[in-house]
């Protein structure tokens, strides 16, 4: 062969080899969502509370934050990121999630999606009066405004089909029964049974389901309950409770509500043409981790990180708290939140069930 020629072989496979190479990274960096919407309580809310006036329920100072890139408190309850960071890292839509109330969002932040959370929020808008945080019910309103600022940006065609193809997270339910049936009378006196409760709030989630369906929403993953009774704070509020155990009955009612949600998912997504909705299962890896902490490298699952680790969270936890020395062997941060390697943990489950789901 001529050197000519060789030299031309030689080129012709190099570029071969780099536009192959090239489209297998293309590949693997391609989002799997073009955007991610999220929607419910502290569990997901990445500063949303940071901006009405009103509410207590804040995570705006030290040691919240601590583990993030910055080192800052920006509204996260966690020491780092929480569950819509890490699903949105995983499937390369953006490294944070940022709240929808954050001055100056750039039209980018708004294409590829934001949080409209809010801490201390329930379905039950009864929870919502005494955290003064904003009601699950009242999120859609902000999504809204979402909407019409995602069609000035791309038009309502290109719009519309980034929400019908957006990854959308709702999570929520807990503080319906830590901050308001179990601890004030009101719901109690209407609700007799915790079963009956239950499928009020279950309503109201279908009735939100619905709603963002209304939307544009189609890919819905939902958040059912974590085991409540083994909440640091909720084993504190039983004073005779020396030795920390999980109270068995509010974990039997999490359970309980768990189960009812899972059989109701299929027929929303019945009655909601061209949805696809799945139950994303909390309770089952945060009790593994209490019953066998070693297996993901815990050393204390009874007590938060933060102060004692029995009440302190929201102003409680603050930057006079002391912490404990390594995070990551906390499975809770505060009294009621997980560290971040909790959620790193639950986010790995969770990305593994909605890649199967997609591809199914």
């Amino acid at each position: 062969m001529s050197t000519s020629k060789t030299i031309t072989f030689i080129l012709f496979t190099a570029t071969t080899l780099l536009a192959s190479s090239n489209a297998a990274e293309n590949a693997t960096t391609q989002p799997l969502f073009p955007a991610i919407l999220i929607f419910g309580d502290s569990t997901v809310d990445t500063g949303n509370n940071n901006y009405p006036v009103n509410t207590f329920f804040r995570a705006t100072h030290l040691p919240y934050g601590i583990d993030l890139p910055n080192h800052e408190a920006n509204g996260r309850f966690s020491n780092g990121k929480l569950i819509p960071d890490i699903l949105a890292a995983k499937y390369n839509i953006k490294q944070l999630v940022p709240p929808f109330l954050q001055p100056n969002l750039s039209d980018q932040e708004i294409l590829t999606g934001v949080c409209f959370a809010s801490a201390g929020a329930g379905y039950d808008d009864q929870t919502s009066l005494s955290t003064q945080a904003i009601p699950v019910s009242e999120q859609p309103k902000m999504f809204k405004s979402y909407i019409a600022r995602l069609k000035s940006i791309v038009g309502d065609k290109k719009a519309m089909e980034i929400i019908n193809n957006a990854l959308v997270v709702v999570s929520a339910g807990t503080n319906d029964f830590i901050l308001n049936y179990y601890t004030i009378p009101s719901r109690r006196l209407q609700y007799h049974h915790v079963s009956s409760y239950q499928d009020f709030i279950l309503k109201r989630l279908d009735n939100l389901i619905g709603e963002l369906y209304s939307l544009g929403c189609r890919n819905m993953v939902i958040g059912g309950l974590p085991p409540i009774g083994c909440l640091p704070i909720q084993m504190t509020a039983k004073f005779r409770n020396i030795f920390r155990f999980c109270l068995e009955q509010e974990n039997k009612d999490s359970v309980v509500y768990n189960q009812k949600l899972q059989k109701q998912i299929p027929q929303m997504q019945a009655s909601l043409t061209g949805s696809k909705i799945i139950y994303s299962d909390i309770y089952t890896p945060i009790y593994d981790m209490m019953q066998n902490p070693s297996k993901y490298g815990f050393k204390e699952t009874k007590r938060g990180c933060c102060g004692t680790g029995f009440l302190e969270t929201s102003f409680m936890c603050n930057a006079l708290s002391p912490t404990c020395e390594n995070h990551s062997e906390f499975l809770f941060f505060d009294s009621i939140h997980p560290s971040e390697a909790t959620y790193n943990y639950i986010g790995d489950l969770l990305d593994t069930q909605i890649r199967k789901w997609i591809a199914a």
